[in-house]
């Protein structure tokens, strides 16, 4: 009897917060159908999306944006913080941002024998801001995480791979197991 009592109390908590949004929801677009002396069906659907649509663009420039900004302000002023908190930033930022970074993925020989190859993705073509010539830097995952190792290496190491990116990275964070 306790178990049944146990679910019951359970279905409540489900299903009393997806009963009151649809019923708010409901309400709302009828009251927004209701505004206007003509009657036009999913009218009040479509001025909701719009205002809430609305009300996230002024949210997001009026409160996001200022607390962010204000967050990497501090952020900047702390040396050892600024430099893990924008490297990982800019990691982040390569596989999810705008400016993807991982869309050449590689196989890397990395042993003297060249019998041992390693999953990876070009970073950077050219180095001579470094002052290293005739190598390129490549990005080598690690598997299950995010972490991973920079390599510096020869050019003629590296053999491009004609897959799409994000399989690749799938495959390398899944330690071999994933499949497309």
């Amino acid at each position: 009897m306790k178990r049944i009592v146990g679910y019951f109390f359970q279905g409540l908590l489900y299903a009393v917060p997806l009963g009151l949004t649809i019923y708010l929801f409901y309400i709302a677009f009828t009251f927004l159908d209701g505004l206007f002396p003509f009657k036009i069906p999913g009218l009040g659907i479509l001025i909701a999306l719009v205002l809430i649509t609305i009300i996230g663009f002024v949210g997001q420039w009026m409160i996001s944006q200022p607390f962010i900004s204000l967050f990497t302000r501090l952020i900047e002023k702390m040396p050892l913080v600024k430099v893990i908190y924008s490297s990982i930033k800019d990691l982040l930022s390569a596989f999810v941002g705008k400016e993807k970074k991982f869309t050449s993925p590689v196989l890397v020989k990395i042993s003297s024998n060249k019998d041992i190859e390693r999953i990876g993705f070009i970073t950077q073509k050219s180095l001579k801001d470094l002052n290293i010539e005739n190598k390129i830097a490549v990005y080598l995952p690690s598997s299950y995480g995010l972490l991973g190792e920079l390599y510096i290496v020869p050019a003629a190491n590296v053999t491009a791979i004609d897959i799409h990116p994000a399989e690749v990275m799938k495959f390398i964070v899944s330690g071999g197991i994933s499949k497309n």
